[in-house]
């Protein structure tokens, strides 16, 4: 069974701070965002910028998927993806994208990085930040704007304020962008990634936030704190129950093509092709999750 790449948490790491630089893998996070743009005050980018490039060189992030938010590219946008192509990011992530054209200038700037520093060609991918109406209303040429591009994320704080709204407990406010970008990325094949939550005090609104991105679809949510990660990774990590009946699933499939039968039921139901994929979905999550083998199944 294909193993799913678990975006459950994506942390943000501000790329001036050298202790969270060196213990961001720590935490448990699926994903570690180092942040070279709004974490960094404008007389920090360059030395930023060398404390990323170096930290990428010198320690061990095997474990996690490396991402950097590099500056606009009308700033240090290039000079931050020169750097971070040559010390091996696995994922330059672009923030206020707004249109497919946004997208295509970033993938021509990697990929003469990649030739300038003998990285093959197409090995460091790419994701979007959606952050005003303008890039939402886009998602869809986004999305499909280059083959690097492996997954979009909402903004939250940009967007709402663009929308001349703020944030809410509800979150009622994101209901439509959060729509919009899941679908756009679910067209394209591509994750889709949560906005941040920011009251760190206050774990039982962000566990309820949690809660409902995963149910609209989202494969994972941007943290800020490393309190966050555990919350977020077991909501998303399949439960006890759910791995069960995803295995019975599975067994009765076999059961139904040991015996030749196109028919198959679970407990006096039919199992269709969604139950079938949800199942087999829930069973690679679980693998990826560390909580079941392969050898389980």
């Amino acid at each position: 069974m294909t193993q799913e790449r678990l975006r459950r948490t994506m942390m943000f790491v501000p790329g001036a701070n050298p202790a969270m630089l060196r213990d961001a893998t720590l935490y448990g996070a699926d994903s570690i965002m180092f942040d070279l743009e709004d974490a960094v005050s404008l007389n920090e980018k360059d030395s930023a910028r060398m404390l990323v490039f170096n930290a990428l060189k010198t320690f061990d992030y095997s474990s996690v998927e490396t991402v950097v938010r590099i500056n606009s590219m009308d700033t240090e946008g290039l000079a931050d993806i020169r750097a971070m192509v040559q010390a091996g990011v696995n994922v330059i992530r672009l923030p206020k994208t707004e249109t497919a054209a946004d997208i295509v200038e970033v993938d021509e700037a990697i990929t003469e990085a990649e030739k300038l520093y003998n990285v093959p060609v197409g090995t460091t991918k790419m994701m979007a930040a959606i952050e005003s109406a303008v890039g939402v209303l886009n998602a869809r040429e986004i999305t499909t704007a280059s083959t690097r591009l492996i997954g979009i994320a909402l903004g939250a704080e940009d967007y709402v304020t663009n929308m001349k709204t703020k944030r809410s407990p509800e979150g009622s406010e994101l209901f439509f962008a959060r729509s919009y970008i899941l679908h756009a990325a679910r067209a394209a094949g591509i994750a889709a990634i949560d906005t941040v939550y920011s009251d760190v005090n206050n774990m039982e609104g962000f566990a309820n936030e949690v809660e409902q991105i995963k149910q609209l679809g989202f494969d994972g949510k941007s943290v800020i704190n490393p309190r966050q990660i555990p919350v977020v990774n077991k909501i998303y990590t399949p439960t006890e129950k759910e791995i069960q009946h995803a295995m019975k699933v599975i067994w009765a499939i076999r059961e139904a093509e040991e015996k030749g039968s196109g028919v198959i039921s679970l407990d006096g139901k039919m199992v269709d092709k969604p139950i079938v994929e949800r199942a087999e979905r829930t069973l690679s999550l679980a693998i990826s999750a560390k909580v079941i083998s392969e050898e389980d199944l």
